[in-house]
């Protein structure tokens, strides 16, 4: 194998591993798909990752060729799809013995897809919220204002996101419209306002940065999983900043 190739192989891991740990791939699982396609190419993969970056060694054992490279790791919002459809290609590679260009053909048609509609993410966003509140206990009119309040919340975080806005101020500042949008179950006199206010910021929970630093740390990856985990208890930081600002403008109508 002459250093061409290996460098060739190189380049696509790098990109291969950025796209998956931006999207929120659990870091095992990345370091496992691509020294599967490594493998599947005829080389060896070393992989060392932080919150930020991935270092990454490519290497022909044979020959005694390497490439070493740090990749900024881009930030991607999560995608499921990804996670799976990459995960996928790694097993293609493997049990097909796929070339290289036969490789890369793939991963460009999978990372071209077109992304979900905005609109029905919004919609969906919404109808999970107001489930949430239904399961806490709340009423029809709860229901519909958490609905509304999530809607026009997450509207927001799509809008400041698309902005470049820092993700910490789009945590607080969608926090706080959601739950400001809430509030009026409060002014409307409805029973179970409370729940509406309490359900309105739920789509803002990071789940997958929590249970992925849990992972990371299980898995012996303690940088990177403590690294998420930070992450996710500041933007925790954030909604209890933007549903605060929101209490004690209305706390008069909590008393």
């Amino acid at each position: 194998m002459t250093q061409k190739n290996v460098t060739g192989i190189a380049d696509f891991i790098a990109r291969y591993l950025s796209y998956m740990l931006g999207a929120g791939v659990h870091t095992s699982r990345v370091v496992r798909n691509s020294k599967r396609i490594g493998s599947a190419l005829g080389v060896g993969v070393s992989i060392h990752t932080s919150q930020k970056t991935a270092t990454l060694t490519v290497s022909d054992a044979e020959d005694g060729i390497k490439d070493t490279r740090v990749i900024d790791i881009p930030a991607f919002p999560i995608s499921f799809e990804w996670n799976a459809d990459l995960s996928a290609l790694s097993w293609a590679a493997h049990d097909r013995q796929m070339t290289l260009e036969e490789i890369e053909s793939r991963f460009d048609e999978i990372v071209a897809r077109p992304k979900m509609n905005p609109i029905f993410v919004l919609f969906m966003a919404s109808l999970a919220n107001a489930s949430f509140c239904r399961l806490f206990g709340g009423d029809i009119w709860a229901m519909l204002i958490t609905f509304t309040a999530t809607m026009i919340g997450f509207f927001t975080r799509q809008h400041l996101t698309r902005k470049k806005v820092n993700h910490y101020i789009v945590f607080i500042v969608s926090a706080f419209v959601a739950s400001i949008c809430a509030s009026t179950a409060l002014a409307l006199g409805i029973e179970t306002a409370e729940i509406a206010l309490a359900t309105s910021v739920l789509y803002l929970v990071p789940g997958v940065p929590l249970i992925n630093g849990l992972i990371d740390i299980t898995d012996g990856h303690i940088q990177i999983g403590i690294s998420r985990l930070v992450n996710a208890f500041m933007l925790i930081i954030c909604i209890a900043i933007g549903m605060s600002v929101t209490l004690m403008l209305v706390k008069d109508s909590l008393l």
